[in-house]
């Protein structure tokens, strides 16, 4: 996990607050000028208005410089996309606890306390006839039991106590049943144990979640890095911009001077007025795109849009050599990809099995054994309780089905094939993905150094190209040749270096390991701080 400098944590607590700051400043300049605008005793009553005071544009000119590392910890801790994660990764945590539960203990207690009837039921009589009587009553009943499911051979136990008392109203008799203890279980045989299965997809869909946590902080920050070079490129062409401006200014100063002198044609004269035409719409093309740039960043990394911020070009990279088997071994032991395709596996066999179970011989066994008693008050049905037994045998055997069973058995096999032959190709895209951007990676620093030379031999031959034409050594044609050999080398120095840090942060998504500091990459959740750790 990348550690912040104590420069870097300093930066982002102080534009995390600077909303904050902001109005604070604004009362508190509020406040000096109204004490200032106040006449003391002996002093003029003339003030200046404190309407013509703009008090946002004072504190707006500040502007803060954010390199590609700022703005990446930025959309880390405060972006909308980092609070959706957040909170997915905590409903699988609990998704996951609620799992394990099920087959832990469960001990419930349940009853009527009480339950009143006031009706006429049916009352079957000695001869087989039925009358109906008044019926008023007043019951409770109370049952206490202890279960547990054993996933392994899909078993349920259970041991309960219960009671039942009802009292007739009417005639104020009062009589009390119940079992003091009794024992039982319920056995699936030759059924599909979904219990067996939920345990083995569970842990690995709950590891899936957070393997997709870490992949998912890492996806913001891949997409902090494009929003941050679409900005600048845009912040560096709107640079470039202004300063082809005001060479085009300097030049079309110098041009005039020249044409008074009957140095320079009418022709090179035009255009040389027209290239400083031509520079004032690209520099108001380049604010109105820096305008749009600025908005998208700040709206994705949630900062207050009236900070002004400038973009620092990320020189600090470190040009090292990435090995593909190591990348490829960290790939395949952390990503989701590779517990998606062992889910998928296991969801086809799942499937074959169930097929295969709930289309043949099915039985279940129920079976349970305690005391029992009745009594007229609620003590005496402890007293000599007397033995209970049940079980039974229930049988499901399909006969006749037209080879329904036979074809949906046959349809999970070969829905199982297809998976199999998916998930071998994915193993191989996946892995050819990792090999192929590790060795784009490797081939970056030559591209990089090449591009970093180019830019500063274009950029000292603009500047030659700038006095000669000031001193008329070279056209105007000649000097545009080398403005646009400027420009092309800026861009692409540039380019060369988003490529650079777009495929390491890539590279990063692959592998969910950092190559730099040579570990594991591994983000807390900070919704989940004081929960226990699950297994």
């Amino acid at each position: 996990m990348y550690l912040y400098s104590e420069t870097e944590n300093r930066l982002i607590f102080i534009i995390k607050g600077m909303n904050r700051m902001r109005h604070f400043l604004i009362s508190l300049v509020f406040g000096l000028l109204c004490c200032a605008a106040s006449p003391l005793h002996g002093q003029s009553n003339d003030t200046i208005p404190l309407d013509t005071i703009n008090l946002e544009k004072v504190l707006d000119t500040v502007t803060y410089e954010l390199s590609l590392r700022n703005v990446i910890d930025l959309a880390i801790n405060q972006s909308s996309a980092t609070k959706y994660a957040q909170n997915t990764d905590v409903n699988a945590y609990w998704r996951y606890k609620n799992f394990l539960t099920r087959f832990r203990p469960q001990l419930v207690l349940s009853g009527d306390l009480p339950k009143f009837e006031n009706t006429n039921n049916p009352i079957t009589q000695p001869d087989g006839s039925i009358k109906f009587q008044r019926i008023q009553r007043l019951s409770t009943s109370a049952d206490l039991s202890l279960r547990q499911n054993i996933a392994r051979t899909n078993t349920s136990i259970y041991a309960a106590t219960s009671a039942y008392g009802i009292n007739d109203i009417r005639t104020g008799d009062q009589e009390f049943s119940g079992s003091p203890f009794y024992i039982g279980f319920t056995q699936p045989i030759f059924q599909y144990n979904w219990a067996k299965w939920y345990k083995k997809t569970a842990p690995l869909d709950y590891e899936r979640s957070k393997r997709n946590y870490l992949e998912t902080i890492e996806e913001i920050a891949h997409r902090s890095t494009s929003l941050f070079f679409s900005y600048l490129r845009i912040q560096t062409n709107y640079n470039l911009a202004k300063s082809n401006l005001e060479n085009s200014q300097a030049n079309l100063e110098i041009a005039e001077v020249r044409r008074k002198l009957g140095t320079i044609s009418e022709n090179d004269y035009s255009r040389i007025r027209l290239s400083v035409l031509n520079a004032q719409k690209s520099v108001r093309n380049a604010d109105m795109d820096l305008r749009n740039a600025d908005f998208n960043l700040k709206s994705y990394i949630n900062l207050d849009q009236n900070i002004k911020v400038e973009l620092l070009i990320p020189l600090d990279m470190t040009l090292f050599y990435i090995d593909p088997e190591k990348a490829l071994q960290e790939a395949n032991e952390n990503k989701d990809d590779v517990l998606n395709m062992q889910r998928r596996l296991l969801s086809a066999e799942r499937d074959l099995e169930k097929a295969k179970k709930d289309n043949s011989l099915s039985a279940e066994l129920q079976g349970s054994y305690g005391l029992s008693n009745s009594s007229e008050v609620l003590g005496g049905i402890y007293d000599n309780p007397e033995q209970q037994q049940f079980i039974e045998l229930e049988l499901s055997l399909p006969i006749l089905d037209w080879g329904r069973s036979a074809s949906q058995v046959k349809l999970a096999e070969s829905q199982r094939e297809l998976v199999i032959y998916d998930v071998e190709k994915d193993r191989k895209d996946f892995e050819r993905r990792v090999v192929v951007q590790v060795e784009r990676f490797n081939l970056l620093k030559e591209q990089l150094k090449t591009a970093e030379e180019a830019d500063k031999v274009a950029e000292n031959g603009y500047r030659i190209a700038q006095k000669k034409f000031q001193n008329g050594e070279i056209s105007i044609t000649e000097l545009k040749i080398s403005l646009n050999e400027r420009e092309s080398a800026k861009r692409d120095y540039i380019r060369s270096i988003e490529d650079y840090w777009e495929s390491y942060y890539y590279i990063r998504i692959l592998t969910l390991y950092d190559f730099e500091a040579q570990e594991k990459i591994f983000y807390d959740n900070p919704m989940l701080e004081g929960e226990e750790e699950l297994d």
